[in-house]
Parts: structure tokens; C-alpha cells; sequence
């Protein structure tokens, strides 16, 4: 049985703040499905947590001092199902919204950043409805998509900061507790991150990957290495890595902060935008990044500090939400869509649940060079089942010819 330990002491992956939460039972009326909620700095309060399938209207007003958004989260608490952004203080907004049976949750955001305030539990009971035009639903789940990698990114910039700010300061038992719990923002959107040229190398390059191409070693893994400096000696013997000086320290750190902020800026830019081919390519593709050779699975990813399972789990989990933004266009293509909805639903379940076995974000993960190649095995054996159907996604969605 793996061991479940706390050699990591991470962050949760999504911290809630759940001021302001109010437990409501109460159901919308059949009739007008409509629900209202109050919103101020600190809560996000609805006036009924149930509905019944179809279109539902969310009735906003915002009683605070500042900008708010409204959302609708998928059970996972990561995807966004819904959004109304920019409801300023003292308006009132709708949100109109066709919501399948399943649980999902509502939040709000002070000013439109920072954890989710208000999370409260959401359940639509009914029968399954017909998805309405599809290019009206391939266009939403793009839109919804980028709202997702925008507030994973968020939260990227704001972890990097106390990540690098603890670095720079020499308090290394704080960077390490706060290395892999960052980096879990960058891994759920990493296809998103390498389509920006140079930035994804600046930002996540392992040694062997820059020297190969002549760059220099900046990023996530040349602070690994300095905080795990024993292990990075043991690993290049013959490299010259020595231990960085508070000024080299400063250099690297602010570096990557300025990687990462304009990973922030252009996935924001008014003109970026993400296709459904880029969610399902980015679905299989996160996925890729576990099984290649230089990955999470080999060990090498995170080959300092040992806490690629924590890489492994994002990288997962971000598959998933990419998948789940489209869920629902693939269950709509007849027998073969509910066929791949039905096995993925179930390998991603049994993927996920193999890798809680090693521990979670809270407790944190096993260090990884404890974990035998036989149980890697059996996670690469379980990541082929998860991959395999996952690559046949976008020929679902877009109803694409079959690969040959």
C-alpha cells in the first residue's frame, strides 16, 4: 500500500473563503427558476441551492464597495460553468444560465481576484436537457475555458509573489514549502503557458532541457536546485552548481515573478482567445506531460525535490477541467459521445483516485523517489487507460473523421 505522509507541507490547491456563507436549503420555484442573490465585499448569499434543469436566471446585486463577479463552479470546484463578471457596487445584473443535473457551486469574487468568498453547494435535480446550437456551445465552453486558465493564472501570480518573496528573504523551509503548492497553478494550464514562445522555457526548463538549447537556466528548477542543493550535486556531479548569493538569489527570483506576470498579461490581453481544439489538445496534452520520458512519471520533472506527485495530480486535475468544459457537446453526439463520456468519467475517477493514494495538496504527497517502480508502473498503466479514450476527444466534439 503507498504511504499517505506529509513530507510536503503544501497549500490547498483552491482555498475558500467562506465568510458569509449561508446555509439555504431552499428550492427555486419550477416555474420561474429564477434566483436571487446578495452580494457585498465578504458574501455571496442565494436565495435557493437547488433547482431543477434548464435555464436558470441568477438575479445579482451587489450591495459592496467594489467590483464583484458571480460564478458557478463544476463539483470539482476548478471549472467554471457560469460567470458574470464587473457587477459594480449597487447593481443589479442577471446571469442566465442552462445548467444540467449534477452538483455544482456558487462564489463569488471580490473584485474579481482571490479566492472564492460565499462557496456554497448547488444541486440541479431533473432529466437531462438537449444542448441547444452547437457553435453556441462549442463558443461558450472556449469562453468558460479561458475564464479558467485567467483565474488559475491569478493564482499563480499571487503564489509565485510569496513563493519568491520567501526565497529572496533565505527562508528556505518556507520557499520549500511553497515550491510545488505554486507550481500546481502553472501545471493544470501548462498547454496554455507553451504557446507563448520562449516563456514556457524561462518559466519551467529542467537543466539538460536549456543546456541542450543554449539557454540559460532560469525558472521554477534553478530555484529547486538551490533549495535542494545536495540533491542537485548528487544529480550533475560534474555541473557547476553552486549555492546562490543573496544578489543571484534576487536575480532569479525576480525573474521568474516577471515570467510569470506576463504569462498573467497576455492570457488577459483583449485579443487572446482559446479554441476547442486548444482545450482538447490541451486535455491530452497535460496528460502527455506526465508520460514523457523526461516527466512525472520517470521522476525527473521535479528531480530535486521529489514532488513530481504533486505535478502528476495538477497535471490530472487540469486535464479533467478541460475535459469537463466539453463534457457535455460530446454526450450530445449520440451513442459513440455517451459511450467516451461513460469511460472517461470512470478513468479519471480511477486516476485520480490511485494518485489520492499518495497523499493530497493538504496533507501533502509522498516524496516521489520513495514511490517503487512497480507502483509507477501500475500509474502509467492507469494513465495509458485515461489517455488512450481522452485522444479521441476533439474527433467526438467536433465530429471529426476518425484518426487513421
Amino acid at each position: 500500500m503507498p504511504r499517505i505522509g506529509t513530507t510536503l507541507a503544501l497549500v490547498p490547491a483552491v482555498a475558500l473563503l467562506l465568510s458569509g456563507c449561508v446555509p439555504n436549503t431552499t428550492t427555486a420555484s419550477d416555474g420561474a427558476a429564477a434566483i436571487d442573490v446578495a452580494i457585498d465585499d465578504t458574501s455571496c448569499v442565494v436565495s435557493a441551492t437547488t433547482a431543477t434543469s434548464g435555464t436558470v436566471t441568477f438575479t445579482l446585486t451587489n450591495s459592496g464597495t467594489d467590483v464583484n463577479e458571480f460564478e458557478i463552479l463544476a463539483e470539482d470546484q476548478l471549472r467554471i460553468v457560469g460567470e458574470k463578471e464587473n457587477i459594480t457596487p449597487g447593481q443589479t445584473a442577471t446571469l442566465v444560465q442552462q445548467l444540467q443535473p449534477g452538483t455544482y457551486y456558487t462564489a463569488c469574487k471580490f473584485q474579481l481576484v482571490g479566492d472564492p468568498i460565499g462557496l456554497t453547494e448547488f444541486t440541479v435535480t431533473g432529466d437531462t436537457i438537449a444542448e441547444a446550437d452547437n457553435q453556441e456551445a462549442l463558443d461558450e465552453a472556449a469562453m468558460l475555458y479561458l475564464s479558467y486558465v485567467q483565474s488559475q493564472v491569478s493564482e499563480l501570480v499571487d503564489a509565485t509573489t510569496a513563493f519568491v518573496d520567501a526565497y529572496i528573504a533565505g527562508e528556505d523551509d518556507t520557499a520549500r514549502s511553497l515550491y510545488s503548492a505554486t507550481r500546481v497553478y502553472y501545471e493544470r494550464i501548462e498547454p496554455t503557458a507553451e504557446q507563448f514562445g520562449d516563456l514556457d522555457p524561462k518559466i519551467d526548463y529542467r537543466k539538460p532541457g536549456a543546456d541542450a538549447e543554449g539557454l540559460e537556466w532560469t525558472g521554477f528548477h534553478r530555484i529547486e536546485a538551490d533549495l535542494w542543493l545536495e540533491q542537485a550535486h548528487e544529480n550533475y556531479p560534474n555541473a557547476d552548481i553552486t549555492a546562490l548569493t543573496t544578489d543571484e538569489r534576487t536575480e532569479v527570483g525576480n525573474q521568474l515573478l516577471a515570467d510569470i506576470t506576463e504569462l498573467s498579461d497576455k492570457v488577459n490581453a483583449a485579443d487572446f482567445s482559446l479554441t476547442i481544439t486548444d482545450i482538447t489538445n490541451g486535455a491530452i496534452g497535460l496528460l502527455d506531460e506526465v508520460a514523457a520520458p523526461d516527466g512525472k512519471l520517470s521522476g525527473e520533472e521535479d528531480e530535486f525535490s521529489h514532488t513530481d506527485l504533486s505535478d502528476f495530480y495538477a497535471n490530472v486535475e487540469g486535464s479533467k477541467v478541460a475535459y469537463g468544459t466539453v463534457r457535455d457537446i460530446a454526450l450530445s453526439k449520440g451513442d459513440e459521445g455517451e459511450e467516451l463520456v461513460t469511460e472517461l468519467d470512470e478513468q479519471f475517477d480511477a486516476m485520480l483516485t490511485m494518485l489520492s493514494e499518495y497523499g493530497s495538496y493538504e496533507d501533502g504527497f509522498v516524496s516521489y523517489d520513495t514511490v517503487s517502480q512497480d507502483e509507477r508502473n501500475a500509474l502509467g498503466a492507469q494513465l495509458n487507460a485515461l489517455s488512450e479514450p481522452l485522444s479521441t476527444l476533439a474527433h467526438v466534439v467536433l465530429e471529426l473523421p476518425a484518426a487513421e
